[in-house]
């Protein structure tokens, strides 16, 4: 019998998680699309969306953030040194539990109070405060989801974690579906609670199986409080990368209606390719952790820098494509209903503008997770990240007036470049000692190809000028890939 290396391991791992989660994303395509044909760009879809922040806000504090980058580390100690998480469950599920609760019910009794401060000049706040009573329950749910899936991931087992964007998709096109016509918009925020519920109900069998019920009791585990301790930097520091669509947002409400739509559903658009390029590090993360916290820095450093050939490839590739594709994509995707040929337009140019600030966004996705790897609480993301969005909301205003909503997107391109450069440059002192010759290899190798690519795909456009935009996406991004490829190889880009 052949034994699997630990790189068949992680590679068929990946291959899974990124099967599962780009379905539960083409279902988040399908949400979007269904969004935009029945309800368009307009002053109801922007006071849902203004309610969407809650939930956006919640996954990426309790999912993403604390649940993924304390509990994981947590977890992987515990196995590590016991065996066994059950302990650790039992020491620290109740008390997440609570504080989630109290969580979700103060954004719901707060709604009022909420909704103005994020879009003051909303046309239809009172929606927005119906609307976000409804996904307060989010809070609760994606913590206990994040809870569960950063166990599994600790495990190894990343099929469950992995499935719960289709199954939170699949709860808003449900609900979406059959309540439109009587609850309207209402409709859409119900689904967002029932497919957070359903974000956790996924998951429990894969859980029960493979962790356990916990080990209530006395704390058995030294270090159960340890990640309370550890939890303040990475809420600052992702309450400060969710600050970007704060700024957004709140500027976005004082100009013409739809125009937080268009913002939304360019960035749907636009963070696909950061979504795959990321899974990667999902499944990485944990053997990350388990290195740092062994002191096996070498290994570390080589999981870090095979991550940073993979992100930066996936991720300027899907730029390149969207640079010069925006148009026909959205036309192909969204142009339908009550979705015009403005709303493309207006969207498409966010798209492009959107698809120069990728790179920067997936570089601070990667580059933050040595910092919390280590097992140590660590403030330094949270500073780097506050700074970009310093840089951010100072360029978004001063350009709103002017530019619009172009004007936002790239503000938000250039605060996540100088967040992205302050994190790399501060790993130059941390254990895993990122040279920046290697940043700028893996970045500048990638870069070229896909230039090239794009210049190719550009070519490419105008001669389909005349066919239908789905025709001119798909033989685009052929073109665009198979370029790609080529430079790449040229180019001697490791894999």
């Amino acid at each position: 019998m052949t034994t699997l290396t630990k790189r068949d391991t992680v590679a068929g791992a990946a291959l899974v998680t990124i099967a599962i989660t780009i379905s539960g994303s083409g279902f988040g395509l399908v949400r979007d699309v269904l969004l935009a044909r029945w309800f368009g760009a307009q002053a109801s879809t922007d006071a849902f969306l203004v309610a969407w922040t809650v939930p956006e806000t919640a996954f990426c504090l309790v999912v993403e953030g604390a649940m993924s980058l304390v509990m994981v580390p947590m977890f992987s100690r515990a196995l590590t040194e016991a065996g066994s998480v059950r302990a650790v469950v039992g020491a620290t599920l109740p008390r997440v539990v609570t504080v989630l609760s109290i969580g979700s019910a103060a954004v719901a009794l707060g709604a009022p109070l909420l909704v103005p401060a994020i879009a003051p000049g909303l046309a239809d706040p009172a929606l927005a405060v119906a609307c976000t009573r409804l996904t307060a329950v989010t809070v609760l749910a994606f913590g206990v989801a994040g809870y569960v899936s950063a166990a599994l991931r600790a495990h190894h087992v990343f099929a469950a974690p992995a499935a719960i964007h289709l199954a939170y998709n699949a709860g808003i096109i449900g609900l979406m579906w059959t309540l439109r016509d009587r609850l309207g918009i209402v409709g859409a925020a119900a689904g967002v609670a029932l497919g957070s519920v359903l974000m956790v109900l996924v998951q429990l069998p894969s859980y029960l199986r493979h962790v356990g019920r916990p080990r209530l009791g006395p704390r058995s585990w030294s270090r159960s409080g340890f990640a309370f301790a550890a939890v303040a930097p990475i809420v600052v520091y992702t309450l400060g990368r969710q600050s970007q669509v704060y700024v957004e947002r709140f500027l976005g409400s004082g100009l013409p209606a739809g125009a937080i739509s268009h913002l939304n559903y360019a960035q749907k658009l636009a963070q696909l390719p950061m979504l795959v390029a990321l899974l990667v590090c999902t499944v990485t993360f944990p053997r990350l952790a388990r290195a740092m916290a062994a002191g096996d820095l070498p290994v570390a450093r080589r999981r870090f820098a095979a991550d940073l050939r993979v992100v930066a490839g996936l991720i300027l590739l899907g730029a390149a494509y969207l640079f010069v594709f925006a148009r026909p994509v959205v036309a192909t995707l969204l142009e339908r209903g009550a979705f015009t040929a403005a709303d493309t337009a207006s969207t498409a140019a966010i798209v492009r503008v959107y698809a120069l600030g990728l790179l920067g966004h997936a570089l601070v996705g990667l580059a933050t997770r040595p910092y919390f790897a280590a097992g140590r609480p660590a403030w330094y993301p949270a500073l780097a990240v506050g700074v970009g969005v310093a840089v951010n909301a100072v360029l978004a205003t001063a350009s709103v007036a002017r530019f619009g909503v172009t004007g936002i997107a790239a503000a938000n391109g250039i605060g996540i470049a100088v967040a992205a450069a302050l994190l790399l440059a501060g790993l130059r002192r941390r254990e895993v000692g990122v040279a920046p010759g290697l940043v700028a290899a893996a970045v500048g190798r990638a870069a070229g190809a896909a230039g090239a690519a794009g210049l190719a795909g550009w070519f490419t456009g105008r001669l389909l000028d005349g066919l239908g935009p789905a025709a001119v996406s798909v033989v685009g991004g052929v073109v665009v890939l198979g370029v790609y490829a080529v430079g790449l190889k040229l180019v001697g880009y490791e894999r």
